[in-house]
């Protein structure tokens, strides 16, 4: 057996590598598959009493703390395996580190190794997520470069797909695409019809959103360059009309979707919830009854992600979810939202606003079909009723007032419409998701996540929860068919990353989140 010389030795006085006390052979450094730290070399069992008598300071070696030659060990150089026996001379015995010992030095290890990754993950989190209260003035510095479409080029995708009705269909889309109102179901459609007319599409670069909740700037584009043009925008993010405004044509139509305030807050409460601190107060079944019952006493307009809990909409749409409700502001910033989108569609009543649209953008009824995406599963807990519901719509009030403006004059648009045209056309829209699903969906209806065959049809789940449903795709779709039908019920992220976008946190989150299992 040939040992192993440590360099401190040399001079008489050195010392063993740190570690190395009652291990013999084990080297902390040379670690191996299966082994918590260290690698221990081949014979290292029982000679490992020996190599400890002759290393420890004031052993059989002398004072060094050296191994001596080979001819001076017990047993002589002829014995070839002296460093196996027990050693002699004072009798020394070695015994084996407590096991007691062992476990704090393994705990001690784990919770350095936690430590560690748990720095990492702050400093990716910190990387990747911008701060909450971002101002306007983290605009793109070219703010004065506008969109600069070739007028030729314009003209020319226009006149090549008119519609039978005459007009010409609208390519340049803005969606403000605001959390819990069906707007996934929306993004698939938008994302189809650019996909089909080979649009160019303004993506976040690294995530699914656009640094949210910070104010959205045109740095925050994928790809983007001063001067550069997009057909259509239709991620999350906190809503800079000046700075969107600079990446699409003057032509662009402006589209977003509201929905009922307390039915909002149910919805987020319920999937951003454990993501919100101060709700990490809140103990019983139903949190959210608890919270209603008196909010003040736990939220904190301050606290980390907060704005998911109080006037959502409001905050999306980017002015402050906290203003006073009787504040002047408040009905200015609504008026300007008014002035701003062409249409606002509005969650309840979601195939009306789609035939508005439809007639808004010129397009066919093929273009606006659609299968209810990122829906969560029924709760155990009872949907808001009664004093719950008041309650939410009160703790929301600026989204109530906004709500309230828009949901009048999205029936006096239905009423410019026609109302049996309406009924005609949503009927026809019906029908036509009806033959979709007998086509497409295997079992007919959304399933569980856990029921999901296929992880392209995965949905993105809340923290700690497997909530969102999905769908199975048919096995068998006829070749008209299929194209269509993956491209119906692929659900946001995938889509995105086939539509070649760079997702590398979004991404790496995942891993993190099914590594942990969270």
């Amino acid at each position: 057996m040939r040992l192993l010389c440590v360099p401190g030795c040399l001079g008489g006085a050195g010392r063993r590598p740190e570690g190395a006390g009652g291990r013999g052979t084990h080297w902390p450094w040379l670690q191996g598959p299966g082994q918590a730290g260290g690698r221990t070399w081949p014979g290292a069992g029982a000679a490992a009493a020996g190599a400890e008598a002759w290393s420890r300071p004031g052993g059989v070696g002398g004072p060094g703390g050296c191994a001596p030659p080979p001819s001076k060990r017990p047993g002589g150089a002829a014995g070839g395996r002296a460093s196996h026996a027990k050693p002699e001379g004072d009798g020394n015995k070695v015994s084996e580190m407590p096991p007691q010992k062992k476990r704090w030095e393994s705990m001690a290890k784990g919770l350095v190794l936690g430590a560690l990754f748990t720095t990492f993950l702050l400093l990716l989190y910190s990387y990747a997520m911008p701060p909450l209260h971002a101002g306007l003035a983290s605009t793109t510095p070219e703010g004065t470069a506008p969109c600069s479409p070739p007028p030729a080029e314009s003209e020319a995708a226009s006149a090549s797909n008119g519609s039978d009705r005459g007009c010409q269909p609208r390519r340049d889309i803005v969606f403000m695409k605001t959390h819990k109102t069906a707007s996934s179901t929306l993004l698939n459609i938008l994302f189809r019809f650019g996909q089909k007319h080979g649009l160019k599409f303004a993506f976040p670069n690294g995530r699914n959103d656009f640094d949210y909740p910070a104010f959205f700037a045109r740095s925050q584009v994928q790809d983007y360059h001063p001067g550069a043009c997009f057909n259509i925008i239709c991620n999350h993010m906190r809503f800079h009309y000046e700075e969107v405004r600079g990446l699409v044509p003057p032509n662009a139509t402006f589209i977003t979707v509201l929905r009922d305030p307390a039915r909002l807050f149910e919805s987020s409460f319920h999937y951003f919830g454990a993501v919100v601190p101060f709700t990490w107060k809140l103990s019983g079944s139903d949190k959210l009854a608890e919270f209603l019952q008196d909010p003040d006493r736990y939220y904190d307009p301050n606290g980390y992600n907060a704005h998911y809990l109080r006037n959502l909409l409001f905050f999306d749409l980017g002015y402050d979810s906290g203003l006073d409700p009787r504040s002047p502001q408040v009905r200015e910033h609504i008026l300007e939202v008014e002035r701003r989108f062409h249409l606002v569609l509005l969650q309840e009543y979601f195939d009306e606003s789609l035939v508005l649209l439809k007639e808004l953008l010129c397009w066919e009824l093929e273009d606006v079909l659609y299968f209810k995406l990122n829906a969560r599963r029924a709760s155990a807990v009872p949907r808001l009723s009664g004093e719950l519901y008041r309650r939410a719509t009160a703790w929301n009030v600026l989204d109530s007032l906004l709500y309230s403006h828009f949901n009048a004059s999205f029936w006096r648009k239905v009423e410019a419409f026609g109302r049996e045209r309406m009924a005609r056309e949503v009927e026809a829209l019906r029908r036509a998701n009806e033959h979709m699903r007998r086509i497409c969906i295997d079992g007919g209806q959304a399933v569980d996540a856990t029921a999901i065959q296929d992880s392209a049809m995965q949905p993105w789940q809340p923290l700690g929860a497997k909530s969102i449903l999905g769908y199975n795709l048919k096995k068998s779709i006829g070749q008209q068919h299929e194209q269509l039908c993956r491209r119906m019920l692929t659900p946001e992220i995938q889509y995105l990353m086939d539509l070649g976008v760079n997702l590398w946190v979004t991404r790496l989150w995942k891993f993190i989140r099914d590594f942990l299992q969270w």
